[in-house]
C-alpha cells in the first residue's frame, strides 16, 4: 500500500521513491525478513503445543532421520506470513498479476495446509488423497493461468516462447492454459518433493525467487527489453516485489530450520512456493526457462516418476530411495553434505538459465 504513497509525490517528493520497484523490491526484502524473525518463535511455540509428536518420520527413511521426531511443521506459515504482509505493504495494489500471484500462493498454501494437518492428526505421512490434490490444484492453476491470458495482450499472452530464439514462438490459443497449469501444479509438486531435509528447499527457492526477480524486472521494462532482445511483457516487473518478499522470508524462515531444525516447512510452504514461482514463470512468459532455473526441483520430480515407473513394470528400484536426496543418504553422504551440494547445483543453473536473458 505504500505505493499508494506516489499521488502525494507534489507534496512531499521523497514520497516519488515508492515509485521504483527496486526500492520496493528492497523494501519487501528486508520487511518479510523481519516479519518472519518477530513472529516465527511464537508460532513455532504453538505448532509445537498443537502438534504434540509433531511430523511423523517415515520408517523407511534415512536412520539419521528418526531423531527428529517432534519436530513440528506447517512452518510454511511463517513463510506466508511474510510474504502477503509484506507484498500487501510493498506492491502495487493495482496490478492483476499481483494478486493472481498472491492468490495461487494462498490457494496452495491452504491445500498444504489441510496436508499437514491431516498427517499430523493421523500421525501418518500419507495425507490428502493424491487424486483430489491435484485436481483442486488444477482448477486453481487454470484459474490462474486464464486470468494471466486476459489480463496480457493478445495472441501473445496465449503463446509459447523459447529461450536464445526471440522471434521463436508458438500460438496455442486456449490449449496455452492448459499447459500453464501444467507448468504451476508440476512447480508446486516439484518443491513439494524436494522438501526432504533441513534447508534443502528453501535455499534453491530463494535463488529460483532472485532470478526471476530479475526475468520479472526486465521483462516488465520496455527498454531493458528491447536491449536483452526479451520479450517485454508489461505490468510484470510489480511481480519483483513479491518475489524479494518471498527471498525475505526465506532467509528468515532458515534461521530457524537450519540444522536442528526447529520446525519443518511442510507442504504449506512447498506447495505455495512452487506455485507462487510456477505462476511468475507464466506471467513473464520464462516457462521453459523454469525449467533451467528450477533444475533441481526438475530433478528431484523426475527421480520419484523413474522410479514408479521402473518399479512397476520390473519390479526393480533404480534409487536406493525416492526422491533422490534421499538416494545419496543412503549411500553415505551427510545431510549436510547432500543440501549443500544441491544448493551449489541450485546457483549454477540459476547462472545457465540467467544466461538465456543474453544469448538469442
Amino acid at each position: 500500500m505504500l505505493y499508494l504513497l506516489v499521488d502525494l509525490k507534489e507534496t512531499v517528493s521523497f514520497f516519488n521513491v515508492f515509485r521504483y520497484i527496486t526500492f520496493r523490491t528492497g523494501g519487501a526484502m528486508v520487511t518479510a525478513a523481519m516479519i518472519v524473525f518477530l513472529f516465527g518463535p511464537a508460532i513455532i511455540n504453538t505448532m509445537r503445543i498443537r502438534q504434540g509428536k509433531g511430523q511423523p518420520i517415515r520408517a523407511d527413511g534415512p536412520q539419521t532421520h528418526f531423531k527428529k521426531a517432534g519436530t513440528p511443521t506447517m512452518g510454511g506459515l511463517m513463510i506466508l506470513v511474510g510474504i502477503l504482509g509484506s507484498s500487501i505493504l510493498w506492491a502495487n495494489p493495482y496490478s492483476t498479476y499481483v494478486w493472481c500471484v498472491l492468490l495461487v500462493t494462498i490457494a496452495f498454501g491452504i491445500i498444504g495446509f489441510y496436508d499437514d494437518y491431516l498427517k499430523v492428526t493421523k500421525q501418518s505421512h500419507l495425507g490428502f488423497s493424491g487424486k483430489s490434490r491435484l485436481a483442486a490444484e488444477f482448477i486453481i492453476a487454470v484459474i490462474a493461468s486464464w486470468t494471466i491470458i486476459q489480463a496480457g495482450q493478445k495472441p501473445f499472452s496465449s503463446s509459447l516462447t523459447f529461450p536464445f530464439f526471440k522471434d521463436l514462438m508458438i500460438h496455442m490459443g486456449w490449449f496455452f492454459a492448459v499447459f500453464a497449469s501444467i507448468v504451476i501444479v508440476g512447480s508446486a509438486n516439484a518443491v513439494n518433493l524436494t522438501d526432504g531435509l533441513d534447508g534443502l528447499a528453501t535455499v534453491p527457492v530463494m535463488i529460483a525467487a532472485a532470478s526471476f526477480a530479475l526475468i520479472a524486472y526486465l521483462s516488465g521494462n520496455a527498454i531493458f527489453a528491447n536491449y536483452l532482445q526479451i520479450h517485454f511483457v508489461p505490468g510484470t516487473g510489480e511481480l519483483a516485489v513479491i518475489l524479494g518478499a518471498v527471498v525475505g522470508a526465506g532467509l528468515g524462515f532458515l534461521w530457524f530450520n537450519a540444522p536442528p531444525a526447529a520446525i519443518f516447512m511442510g507442504d504449506t510452504g512447498s506447495l505455495a512456493l512452487g506455485g507462487l514461482i510456477g505462476t511468475v514463470a507464466v506471467a513473464t512468459k520464462h516457462e521453459l526457462v523454469l525449467a533451467i532455473v528450477g533444475g533441481l526441483f526438475v530433478m528431484e520430480a523426475l527421480s520419484v516418476i523413474i522410479q514408479v515407473v521402473v518399479y512397476k513394470q520390473t519390479g526393480k528400484r533404480v534409487f536406493l530411495m525416492a526422491p533422490i536426496h534421499h538416494h545419496f543418504e543412503k549411500k553415505g553422504w551427510t545431510e549436510s553434505q547432500v543440501v549443500i551440494r544441491f544448493w551449489i547445483i541450485a546457483l549454477i543453473l540459476a547462472a545457465i538459465g540467467l544466461s538465456t536473458l543474453k544469448v538469442r
